[in-house]
């Protein structure tokens, strides 16, 4: 089918559906100047080593690799990014009442910035605009801690019990939270449409979300520059620009 012609009948299915579930993952957020880090020019392809700041295993053991890290989020560029037209589009999905469900993979905040609910949004890997302490488990606004950064501390402790504070995300080593999994698995098993946004569909469990909303019937679309795992099982597969695709079929 003629690209076109594939994304008027992506446009039809939306505008027929009542559940609309989407998935974004990091490519939906490259085009607000947020680097993704697996793809071929990700923060993790260029420099292996940046790999260790987001593995618990390292940031728990060594200050060294925890004065990094904070000094990586004092400049993370989710700070400065702004929405872009690929958000928006799911803003005005929310609005017309059909999007059920907004699983991400990301952690900039991006959607709730934009105006998506923050009910609506199911935060799988965490967000950076918080913080938590790893032994109390007391939560703040990650800007809170910077502030600590910029006048003088290096690897700023919890107030409350001197426990190690890092952001609120899910590092490598760590376990997801089984309940944002399961809503997330369960908000796709009653989509009657499902969109994967931006994500390589390479991480598990959250990529088994295709297959779920599939097996419940749900029409499948994938909009991605590169191809993906599920590709064969979508009924509609997009390599368009995000910004400029999202929009044209919701």
């Amino acid at each position: 089918m003629h690209p076109a012609a594939l994304i008027d009948a992506v446009r039809g299915w939306v505008a027929s559906s009542e559940r609309v579930v989407v998935l974004t993952g990091a490519g939906i957020s490259t085009e607000s100047g947020i680097p993704d880090f697996r793809g071929p020019q990700g923060v993790w392809t260029r420099d292996p080593q940046a790999e260790k700041l987001s593995d618990i295993r390292y940031y728990m053991a060594d200050a060294e690799i925890r004065k990094k890290a904070w000094q990586a989020r004092l400049v993370h560029p989710a700070w400065e990014a702004q929405p872009n037209a690929g958000h928006e589009a799911l803003v005005d999905l929310e609005r017309r009442g059909k999007l059920h469900a907004l699983i991400t993979q990301n952690i900039d905040g991006l959607h709730q910035k934009a105006g998506n609910s923050p009910e609506r949004v199911i935060e799988v890997h965490g967000t950076v605009m918080k913080v938590v302490c790893m032994r109390c488990g007391w939560k703040g606004p990650m800007q809170e801690t910077l502030v600590r950064l910029l006048t003088g501390e290096d690897d700023p402790p919890c107030t409350l019990c001197g426990g190690i504070l890092k952001s609120d995300t899910i590092s490598f080593g760590q376990n997801l939270v089984p309940e944002v999994i399961e809503r997330a698995m369960r908000s796709a098993a009653e989509a009657d449409c499902f969109i994967a946004v931006g994500t390589s569909l390479q991480v598990y469990p959250i990529a088994g979300a295709v297959s779920t909303a599939k097996s419940a019937g749900a029409r499948v679309v994938i909009l991605n520059a590169e191809p993906t795992p599920f590709d064969d099982i979508a009924d509609a597969v997009l390599a368009e620009a995000i910004g400029k695709t999202l929009p044209r079929i919701v």
